[in-house]
């Protein structure tokens, strides 16, 4: 931990640590925090176990780094958020129970090793003391480092997927992300799950959060496909097929992202939400919006996926038929840089992703130098007749027609005369 970890990070632990030792509870580090770290994979999402009262130890560290708590009763889980933003989660030891498959489990008291047992993977088991007298000591009672380093993907159980399918979808996402395999009990469990249909028990919520979490991972292509290797992708929809056609818009989509990416325009706000729209693109516009109805993606990403499902295919030839700069930016102008990127990714035509490209690269770039205190000062009275002129003017420096000032001032002269 302290060869990897920011100094103020360890520091940190070491003094929770503390805190714990001086309030008679035992706290661990647990799950994905820990996996990394021993992977040598940056990542500062810390959760904590308390053996004890979790709850009122969150509120003890709180208080020692004047941050704020925000607590969840019926789960004794806490997340204490500092002054910098940072958070982490602090969760009271507990063991979980299933009245039936996909429901949302019950939960009781317990100590870190029944704690552990509840979790998903083996690799997730493993957890770190950080009361002073022990800290750092790895506590491992599923063989989840030997499994980091074998590079496999282990469930504790043989009931684990029937507990929370939602695993299934983990599962992947972590063999993909790791670059691990999964173990061939594992494999045979998951393929039992998805044939019993539990996968169709899930909440449209939690089938939502699994889904918007497979798009956003870093290769979400890989995992798309592997998804497809267990059938899941039927659970989106049963028309949703893995098809050559697919993997290649995918594909696209995903050099897409990366071009994106090196024009240093900054972050796309949603990336997932083009592979998104990739995925959903074999499927008739009606199936489109059944299956968007069904989940419950954030309301602006899933208007975007249904707007392009609707109207890429009209869009597209507009694009590549345009001659003029402004035809361009006006048929492209109110759409999100997502929406621009998947059809960029989608078209074949070398002129659609050079006018798609120039929008981002040039034409948002452009402004006339005046404005409408520039047409007030003319004399032009205020009125609907100020966007149409500086629309004009817009159009005109995106085309070329004018390049100075004065070139602008002798166009609103005659546009004035028109309006």
């Amino acid at each position: 931990m302290k060869d990897r970890l920011p100094s103020p990070f360890f520091l940190l632990l070491q003094e929770t640590g503390a805190l714990a030792e001086r309030r008679h509870v035992r706290v661990h580090a647990v799950g994905g925090f820990v996996r990394d770290l021993l992977l040598g994979i940056p990542n500062l999402d810390l959760d904590l176990v308390v053996e004890g009262d979790g709850i009122r130890f969150a509120k003890a560290v709180a208080r020692r780094y004047q941050a704020r708590v925000t607590t969840h009763e019926r789960f004794g889980t806490v997340v204490v958020t500092f002054a910098d933003g940072h958070t982490f989660d602090v969760a009271t030891a507990r063991t979980e129970s299933y009245d039936s498959p996909a429901a949302l489990p019950t939960v009781q008291r317990s100590s870190i090793k029944q704690d552990v047992r509840r979790r998903d993977f083996t690799i997730n088991t493993l957890a770190i003391r950080l009361n002073t007298p022990r800290f750092g000591e790895l506590v491992d009672s599923h063989g989840g480092r030997r499994d980091l380093q074998d590079k496999t993907i282990r469930v504790l159980h043989g009931l684990s997927f029937i507990d929370d399918p939602t695993r299934v979808f983990r599962a992947i996402r972590y063999e993909q992300r790791l670059g691990f395999q999964l173990d061939w009990n594992t494999a045979v469990l998951m393929t039992e799950a998805v044939r019993m249909g539990l996968v169709h028990r899930l909440s449209p919520s939690r089938l939502s959060a699994e889904l918007l979490h497979v798009l956003s991972e870093r290769e979400p292509v890989k995992t798309l496909a592997r998804l497809a290797d267990f059938n899941l992708l039927q659970f989106i929809h049963p028309r949703l097929k893995w098809s050559s056609g697919l993997a290649q818009l995918l594909n696209a989509v995903e050099k897409a992202v990366a071009w994106h990416a090196g024009l240093s325009l900054g972050r796309l706000t949603s990336p997932w939400v083009v592979y998104g729209m990739a995925l959903l693109d074999p499927l008739p516009q009606p199936v489109v919006q059944e299956t968007l109805a069904r989940l419950t993606f954030p309301r602006r990403q899933a208007q975007s996926l249904l707007w392009v499902s609707q109207e890429n295919a009209r869009l597209l030839p507009t694009v590549t038929r345009t001659v003029k700069p402004s035809e361009t930016f006006r048929a492209l102008c109110h759409l999100p840089d997502e929406t621009l990127v998947f059809l960029r990714a989608k078209t074949r035509s070398a002129r659609a992703k050079q006018n798609i490209s120039d929008m981002f690269t040039v034409y948002r770039r452009v402004r006339p130098i005046l404005t409408g205190n520039d047409l007030k000062a003319m004399g032009l009275k205020p009125g609907p007749s100020y966007n149409k002129i500086l629309n004009r003017l817009l159009d005109a420096r995106l085309n070329g027609a004018v390049e100075t000032e004065a070139d602008e001032h002798r166009l609103v002269h005659r546009l004035a005369k028109r309006c």
